[in-house]
């Protein structure tokens, strides 16, 4: 680890020469001026990581050089050295940003403490702005894997958002990667300074959840022995994000309702409100839409969330991502040079994969551990269910005679073919057949093939 330098600045030659004695001896780099011009010169080149300076020199005096390095860098620590009985000089000095002063005459140990409270306070900030830069880099963009059509639409969609406070929907089945996502929204916005706060609202016991979102006051119900701060309130000034919210309770939803409108939340026990500076997103798998129907979910909460929806495609409807997918899994499990035989690829396109991203992370992972040879993954690697999907991919269930084909049910097959192929989504099977979602759909109830659709599907995706 190379050494901390301080940027000394005294117009007292004796004084800076005993204070950059004392300051070497405890081990820091010193970079020594005589006035303010020069101080500012060594500031620009050499980049301390803190500053000491004098209140009282001729020209630029220390409060101005204390003025000029924050409006340089407003992060940066300066200690300022002040005389007796001059102390408004000094708490001036503090109002301006001065991180604290000592006044002469000093001793060596006092200046030793003030300057290593200093140096730890400038590394913690260092090791917060890293982590920062680690937390936006892993959730950028680009380490959200995938060049589908489908997934550029996604990419646009969050590029967009980021930067507004607006709330957003983010839907999907699950293993899609909604919390990635919602993540990278955050992340890559303003508030990204703030916390992320995630909630499964599905595996909270109903019996906590309202303290865990807006927590409680001591005494408010047997249990609570002391004051409870809520997930709301620790993502104040960042985001939260509501995963699974079809699964919150009916009455809770009246209550995330008002955060959301006034910004405000009462913690149980206690009628007072407290004021939240949040942005809300929110994820689910399931049909919000059918749960509207059923009197399941408040339409006026589900308006709240959905003013900016996003929906992710399964991994079956960007199976062109899979191969982009692998790759990435299998660098991650230190496997590089590790050859992905085209089969495997085969077995991967055709199976269904009900577990999304998430089922192709685990069955790479087990299948890379367990595999015989060490250099490439094979068929023979993968799980049984997975394996058979190699030979299975889907087939015509005409075949054509010599005497002739009924036309009618070609076109029969081709709708089953194609709605099969897209999991029964009527755009998509639409448009790889080149005709209107209502041209589909008229043929459809013409062949009655509308009974056959899975109930739990949605068809206006």
């Amino acid at each position: 680890m190379s050494e901390e330098r301080i940027l000394l600045v005294d117009d007292d030659a004796s004084l800076r020469k005993v204070l950059e004695f004392n300051l070497e001896q405890e081990g820091y780099g010193v970079i020594a001026a005589s006035n303010g011009s020069e101080a500012l010169k060594l500031f620009d080149t050499e980049d301390p990581d803190l500053v000491i300076t004098d209140i009282k020199m001729p020209g630029i005096d220390g409060m101005d050089l204390l003025k000029e390095i924050k409006r340089r860098d407003i992060e940066r620590l300066v200690i300022v050295i002040t005389a007796f009985g001059t102390i408004d000089t000094a708490i001036e000095a503090m109002k301006l940003g001065a991180y604290d002063y000592i006044t002469k005459p000093f001793n060596r140990d006092e200046l030793r403490l003030v300057i290593r409270k200093a140096l730890e306070v400038q590394r913690l900030r260092s090791r917060a702005q890293l982590l920062e830069a680690q937390l936006v880099e892993r959730f950028s963009f680009e380490n959200i894997i995938g060049a589908s059509a489908r997934m550029a639409e996604v990419f646009e969609m969050i590029r967009r958002v980021a930067p507004r406070d607006a709330t957003v929907l983010i839907k999907g089945e699950s293993g899609t990667g909604k919390e990635l996502v919602a993540r990278a929204i955050h992340y890559n916005s303003p508030r990204r300074k703030g916390n992320f706060i995630a909630v499964n609202c599905s595996a909270i016991p109903e019996n906590l959840i309202e303290s865990e979102l807006f927590g409680h006051k001591k005494g408010a119900f047997t249990g609570a022995v002391s004051d409870k701060v809520g997930k709301f309130e620790l993502s104040s000034g960042g985001a939260i994000f509501l995963d699974e919210i079809a699964d919150l309770r009916f009455d809770l939803q009246a209550k995330l309702l008002r955060v959301l409108q006034e910004k405000e939340i009462e913690r149980v026990g206690d009628p007072r409100p407290v004021k939240v500076d949040i942005r809300v997103i929110a994820a689910t798998n399931k049909n919000l839409e059918a749960m509207l129907a059923n009197g399941q979910f408040r339409d006026d909460l589900y308006h709240r969330i959905n003013v900016i929806p996003i929906q992710l495609p399964a991994l079956r409807e960007r199976a062109d991502d899979i191969p982009l997918l692998a790759h990435h899994f299998k660098n991650k499990f230190g496997e590089a040079t590790c050859r992905i035989e085209p089969e495997v690829f085969l077995a991967f396109r055709n199976y269904p994969w009900p577990g999304n991203v998430r089922e192709l992370e685990n069955v790479l992972q087990r299948s890379l551990l367990l595999r015989k040879d060490a250099e490439c993954l094979k068929v023979s690697d993968l799980p049984d269910h997975i394996r058979g999907a190699a030979a299975s991919s889907p087939e015509f269930l005409f075949h054509i005679p010599d005497e002739g084909i009924n036309l009618e049910e070609v076109e029969k097959e081709l709708l089953l073919y194609s709605l099969r192929k897209h999991s029964w989504n009527q755009t998509r099977a639409a448009r790889f057949l080149g005709i209107t979602r209502q041209a589909l759909i008229y043929r459809m109830e013409k062949y009655g093939l509308r009974t056959e659709q899975p109930a739990s599907d949605e068809q206006s995706q």
